[in-house]
């Protein structure tokens, strides 16, 4: 049997259905399109399944893939077996209600035993133990002797979720020879040793199972294979495991070389080896499909994978960051297949390299709370780790909870795993409280039930600003009304409008709504699902009646300047992609009348350098004047013509597409401008952080851009009189001062220190001996942290030996600090653990290490106290 390489079976099994009519789609991303039910494709069918249910019409009723499939069930297994993976490729034929069981059943063959030359007597058939149809054409049209054919019951061979299609299926199975084999008499396919293992499995779709669960056959028969891309490798290469099959074979070499390990030499070793392999496989593909670190759904399937990985790469002996340097062999090892890899691997560079940076920056610290929690729980004989610590180590020092779990299991201890979901629950309930949910106000968002249906609102607002209609529903607190009064708060609803209802970011209009006998002024228009206008405002004037003729007229001031802000928007996301890299995404927006938000991924803070460089790109656009184009077309044809989408946006069949000049082509929904020269003026206010690898820009356009610069220039003159000199000479006159400012800081900083130094025998003949080790405790006035601790450092070394606890004030904050000299130590001493029960008492936090330990607090009434139970604290671990 030939050895080929996995690279080559992807390509050998897309090309041989090609042959037979296939259209071969590339592997869809990993996350989900208009998929709520699951976080991550798991499975080459999964999303096909809008071509399976009807949904949507496939664009072949032939089609073969090889998907990105990631699951992680089994996570916890990942390593401490050779068997399990969290990321795979699934290779897969499909028909949607064209061929049906033979052409699957004798393609399936053809490829294995004429493409791949699999020897015909190491092949073994199951199928489902009902199904004649599939025993025949395996027996007698390809030929296979019905004692290699295997009736399944229903749990094995037969397909189904739940109601809806389902139907039996077939598995082809490779016999691994009989030095695989459990040694049993009863061995043979579907027993759970190594001899026989699935390879392909064939699922005919021919029923649909009701809610009563009897079954019916479908009018439109279906096929549905599966076929996992590193199991055939396994075959073809004759390898024992996934982790020794060619490509991922050279990704856990990289692992070793960097680990300075040899796979194989230590079990435990390998574990951590076998690990960092798979993860850092589906770190990359992630990454590549945009998903970023995060502590919520797939993000933080992502930051477990990863802090997974770089934890073990501690147990392996790494220090330092090291898994972007083995994600550049998985780039290696996939490019041909996936040229977007090397398009997005800067991205994927630095989002790993970023990530795994700032767990180092807090690992050391948890590990060092969770091995002293581990400690106690130990030594007062239980076995369990709190809810509450776990907690701590998730929301201060980002540890995934099954990475707690993990460590624990290693030292035979499990966690509350109850008591931490409780935390982790209020903890989002906080979070949503803090957000205003506007789906929760009247006919936020949802549907309008209880309504007669007429169907969509007519939106005419691209052409026009104005236009006659009628008031089909009137809406006051919820509940349909007959009529509306002066005063009253009201949603309307009409057949036709111009007003933009809010989506994709940009707001709604807001404008008037007239009738004959009255007048509303319409505040915000909002869509409900099924496609309705809500016009939401107050009655000004008169009465409005359901059934009223109306005219209805947008603010177009207002309207004139959200699309200035909107087209920047796409000015700004193109140039941010020319300066900043192609790794650049739209993350979220929002524009207003007022300004433009925007969210883009990127991993650093951007330099003065490059905020300049892409105001003046969009500026140049602007000043260019430039035509900006709206095109409405298929979003086939719009794909095809280059037009970036949002990530994970659904667009219907047909789209609206805008151009400006040959500069940026976008999916886009919103009000734009006809020319980029209308924007006026572009300004950016701000650039920050506002998640992992997630950046923010803020701006304005045309007169609310002059206004800024206005406000900017007057700011300027009202500081040059203060500081008496030019405007020009600003920025030298205040560098004078700031640096005087610091020298008499310095001088009062030394003065403090000579005060606090001068009862410095004072302090240590107050030292109390407690159990054989001295322990100064001392309270100082007004004393910035670094005083306090260089007078610490200079008690420390005239001391010579024990323990220092030493408080001040600073305004209105205090600052504590302990230090201990090595002996006191190794006596049991702990600064941090000291510091921390210490800075509760005054309303603060810290910690530090065993010799030296640092916080803050906001209660300076507490003082006494805590340097009481500070003392106290010492006490007890000198008497340990």
């Amino acid at each position: 049997m030939q050895r080929i390489g996995l690279n080559e079976l992807r390509k050998r099994f897309l090309d041989f259905f090609e042959s037979k009519g296939h259209l071969v789609l590339p592997s869809f991303s990993l996350v989900p399109e208009n998929d709520q039910s699951i976080l991550l494709i798991n499975a080459g069918m999964t999303p096909l399944k809008p071509y399976f249910t009807g949904e949507l019409k496939p664009p072949s009723p032939r089609v073969a893939t090889c998907q990105k499939c990631i699951r992680t069930p089994d996570i916890e297994h990942v390593g401490h077996t050779a068997r399990h993976g969290t990321f795979f490729e699934m290779l897969g034929n499909f028909s949607f209600g064209e061929y049906f069981k033979k052409e699957a059943i004798t393609w399936a063959w053809e490829f294995f035993t004429k493409e791949l030359e699999i020897p015909a007597d190491k092949l073994w058939i199951t199928i489902f133990e009902e199904d004649d149809e599939a025993f025949d054409i395996w027996n007698k049209d390809v030929g296979l002797p019905a004692e290699r054919i295997v009736r399944m019951g229903k749990s094995t061979n037969f397909w189904e979720h739940g109601t809806g299609p389902c139907g039996p299926c077939s598995e082809i199975h490779f016999d691994r020879g009989e030095e695989q084999s459990c040694g049993k008499s009863t061995c043979g396919v579907g027993c759970d040793c190594d001899r026989y293992i699935e390879v392909w499995n064939l699922v005919f779709t021919q029923f649909y199972r009701h809610e009563n669960g009897e079954y019916t056959k479908l009018d439109k028969k279906n096929i549905d294979t599966g076929m996992g891309l590193e199991r055939l490798a396994v075959v073809m290469q004759g390898v024992e495991n996934l982790f020794e099959v060619d490509t991922i074979f050279n990704i856990l070499k990289a692992v070793c070389k960097i680990t300075v390990t040899e796979y194989g030499a230590s079990s435990e070793k390998d574990i951590s080896i076998r690990l960092i392999t798979d993860h850092i496989r589906s770190t990359v593909f992630m990454i590549s499909d945009g998903i970023i670190p995060s502590n919520e759904g797939r993000g933080y399937v992502l930051r477990r994978l990863l802090r997974r990985a770089a934890r073990h790469g501690r147990l392996l002996g790494i220090k330092n960051s090291f898994l972007y340097e083995i994600a550049r062999v998985v780039l290696e090892e996939s490019k041909e297949a996936y040229p977007e890899l090397q398009e997005k691997w800067e991205y994927i560079r630095k989002t790993i390299e970023t990530e795994e940076n700032r767990f180092q920056d807090t690992i050391d610290q948890g590990l060092y709370l969770l091995e002293a929690e581990i400690k106690t729980i130990k030594a007062g004989g239980l076995d369990t780790i709190q809810g509450e610590t776990a907690f701590k180590l998730h929301d201060t020092y980002g540890f995934p909870l099954d990475l707690t779990r993990e460590i624990a299991e290693e030292h035979g201890l499990k966690v509350d795993e109850n008591d931490f979901a409780v935390r982790m629950q209020g903890q989002r309930e906080k979070a949503r409280e803090a957000i205003r949910d506007r789906g929760n106000s009247a006919w936020g968002g949802g549907s309008v039930e209880g309504l007669e249906s007429e169907g969509k609102t007519e939106f005419v607002g691209y052409e026009s600003f104005k236009c006659e209609s009628k008031a089909l529903h009137l809406l006051i607190e919820g509940k349909e009304a007959p009529q509306a009064l002066q005063g009253d708060r009201v949603t309307l609803i009409a057949d036709r409008t111009p007003f933009y209802a809010e989506s994709g970011g940009q707001v709604g209009d807001t404008g008037y709504i007239s009738a004959s006998e009255g007048v509303m002024r319409v505040e915000d228009c909002i869509r409900s699902s099924d496609g309705k206008h809500l016009h939401i405002g107050i009655v000004q004037k008169g009465v409005l009646k359901k059934g009223d003729r109306i005219s209805l007229e947008i603010d177009l001031k207002r309207r004139k300047n959200i699309a200035r802000n909107h087209t920047a928007t796409h000015l700004l996301h193109k140039s941010l992609r020319n300066i900043l890299g192609g790794h650049v995404a739209q993350a979220g927006s929002l524009v207003t009348d007022e300004r433009m938000r925007f969210d883009f991924t990127h991993f650093t803070a951007m330099t003065d350098e490059e905020m300049a460089l892409v105001e003046k790109e969009v500026n140049e656009r602007i000043f260019n004047g430039e035509r900006v184009t709206v095109r409405e077309m298929s979003l086939k044809e719009a794909k095809t013509l280059g037009a970036e989408a949002l990530f994970g946006e659904k667009y219907g069949e047909r789209v609206r597409v805008i151009t400006v000049d040959n500069y940026s082509m976008e999916l886009c929904g919103g009000t734009h401008l006809s020319n980029t020269s209308e924007a006026g003026l572009f300004k950016i206010l701000s650039e920050g952080g506002v998640a992992s690898g997630v950046r923010r820009i803020e701006a304005q356009t045309g007169p609310y851009a002059l206004e800024y610069l206005k406000n900017r220039e007057q700011l300027l003159k009202n500081t040059a009189a203060i500081l008496k000199t030019a405007a020009e000479e600003c920025p030298k006159k205040a560098e004078i001062l700031v640096n005087e400012a610091h020298d008499i800081s310095k001088e009062n900083e030394k003065l403090r220190l000579k005060i606090a130094l001068s009862g410095l025998d004072e302090v240590i003949s107050s030292a109390q001996v407690i159990n054989g080790v001295k322990v100064i405790s001392k309270k100082y006035g007004e004393m910035d942290i670094h005083t306090l601790r260089n007078t610490g450092d200079t008690i420390r070394n005239r001391l010579k030996s024990g323990v220092l606890i030493l408080a001040s004030t600073e305004g209105e904050k205090v600052n504590l600090i302990v230090m201990a000299t090595p002996d006191a130590v190794s006596r049991g001493v702990h600064a941090g653990e000291i510091i921390r029960e210490a800075s509760r008492v005054v309303g603060g936090g810290g910690g530090g290490r065993p010799d030296m330990a640092q916080a803050g607090g906001r209660d300076k009434s507490k003082i006494s106290e805590a340097l009481e139970i500070a003392v106290n604290i010492a006490s007890k671990q000198t008497n340990s």
